[in-house]
């Protein structure tokens, strides 16, 4: 097999280097990574530190191909979107390189490496298709993050979860000291149930599963009902950390162009009819990067479609709570037959106590529930509780209230800012946390714009990032509540003069 790629290679005019990838492609299978779940450290920088030693210390070679991301995850026992940021990071670093379909090489490993490395900050970084994926959660992080995507600290229920972890260690000994129940904390899923009962939406316990986050909901979701080559659907623009992790997956991701209404039906019905796609992953309310809300009409056909293509619906539904209009609500609409909701409390509670869960017909949750043992076994009883903790007190829902009512205030005021700016909208959100802006000139290099950012330690998000396989855009997301800075604004309106 090794000697049949190697001639195919070879007749291409392969390099020395692509040469002798094959040749040791079944000696590279085995880093020796290790991995500490306990450690307060990232397990992405744990993966990036741990590669990064190997390079450095010349035990990887110039040239040399690294295990796929499917290959990595699974040696160190964490998810493939974990293995893909940190392949990222090393890339920004200019350790490996990316080869569109072959996957991560080395690219340096000398005595000015070491050097870069241990010195590197934002501003060192070039800003490619990864930008967001690793800037916004770089130990010194820029001062505005203009365009990352979850709320500052100030908006966050902080003292709810002080709270709750004074609970937690008065609490005896129990079950959510140990591995604990596969599907997630019981109590914690009961009141998932009747949340979603509020919103009409009928669930059983047996549909909802508890997750590390809604990053890891999408991913079991996806890996649960997928193959190798399957085609799945996704918004165009969308969620940028998807991207990365569907193609680690090898997985043919497609993109469905995004309109005010919702994702564009027609083209939805054209790509369904020419792909046979098994999934369709869409986020329909305050949706991610443009911050629009299918209306009901579009819903009903996103329904209709799937009905028709005989294929399902992962609904991303993470921002519902920042709004109370529910009626696009495809989990509503549809009832559990066809799509799978993925919710998370990150957004509205804290980032860092990943929960996340998916609710869905007890028959799709079964196949989701393999996926997550094989996995990861079980999610923290720990961050389950305290997030239970903080939702049967009666103070969250006023937390949400006063939420909405600040996004809502602060769209208003960024939205007019951005505007005075000279930029233009692509909409203007009634609330949540995105709006979708550009400058009115075409032709502006968006990374340049972007680097141009990170040496005045703003933090953008060029719109190119949000595509499926990173196309051209003039967009760029902003996350309000990051916005109130004044130097912000001032720095885009003499970026416009000096290049529009």
């Amino acid at each position: 097999m090794v000697t049949d790629d190697i001639c195919i290679d070879q007749a291409k005019g392969a390099s020395i280097y692509e040469k002798f990838d094959l040749h040791i492609r079944f000696s590279y299978i085995i880093m020796n990574i290790n991995i500490d779940n306990s450690s307060t450290v990232p397990l992405v920088n744990q993966i990036v530190s741990g590669v990064r030693d190997l390079i450095l210390g010349m035990k990887l070679q110039t040239g040399q191909r690294l295990p796929s991301v499917r290959q990595l995850a699974e040696q160190c026992g964490v998810s493939t979107l974990t293995v893909s940021n940190a392949y990222n990071k090393l890339v920004a670093e200019g350790l490996l390189e990316a080869r569109r379909a072959r996957g991560y090489f080395v690219t340096h490993n000398n005595t000015l490496n070491r050097t870069l490395i241990t010195t590197a900050t934002l501003v060192d970084r070039s800003v490619d298709s990864r930008w967001l994926l690793q800037s916004a959660y770089e130990d010194k992080a820029p001062i505005i993050k203009a365009g990352c995507g979850w709320l500052p600290e100030s908006y966050l229920f902080v003292d709810a979860i002080k709270q709750a972890l004074v609970s937690l260690g008065r609490k005896p000994p129990s079950s959510i000291f140990e591995y604990g129940n596969p599907y997630g904390y019981t109590p914690l899923r009961h009141s998932i149930q009747l949340m979603l009962a509020q919103r009409k939406i009928r669930t059983c316990d047996a549909g909802i599963i508890l997750t590390h986050g809604a990053s890891q909901a999408l991913e079991l979701s996806v890996r649960a009902f997928t193959h190798k080559q399957d085609t799945v659907l996704v918004d165009d623009p969308g969620y940028c950390n998807l991207n990365p992790a569907l193609q680690g997956l090898d997985l043919n991701v497609v993109g469905v162009p995004r309109t005010f209404e919702g994702p564009d039906i027609e083209r939805l019905e054209y790509l369904a009819r020419l792909h046979q796609p098994r999934l369709f992953i869409t986020n329909t309310i305050l949706h991610n990067p443009t911050g629009t809300s299918c209306s009901p009409a579009n819903a009903f056909h996103i329904l209709n479609l799937a009905e028709k293509y005989n294929f399902l619906i992962v609904e991303d539904d993470i921002f519902s709570s920042l709004t109370t209009d529910i009626t696009t609500n495809l989990a509503y609409l549809d009832q559990m037959r066809r799509v799978i909701q993925v919710g998370s409390f990150s957004k509205t509670i804290a980032p860092g106590v990943r929960v996340g869960f998916t609710a869905s017909h007890p028959e799709l949750a079964q196949v989701i529930l393999r996926q997550k043992m094989a996995s990861s076994l079980t999610t923290s009883g720990i961050n389950e509780y305290v997030i239970h903790s903080i939702i049967k007190d009666g103070k969250y829902r006023h937390h949400l209230t006063r939420l909405k009512e600040r996004l809502e205030r602060m769209q208003a005021s960024v939205g007019r800012a951005l505007t005075n700016t000279g930029m233009r909208l692509y909409f203007r959100p009634p609330g949540g946390m995105f709006v979708w802006a550009r400058f009115d000139r075409e032709g502006i290099n968006m990374q340049a714009l972007a680097q141009s950012a990170a040496e005045e330690d703003i933090l953008l998000a060029p719109g190119y990032l949000f595509r499926p396989n990173y196309e051209p855009s003039p967009w760029m997301r902003f996350n309000v509540a990051h916005c109130n800075n004044p130097y912000l604004f001032d720095f885009l309106k003499k970026y416009q003069d000096d290049h529009c």
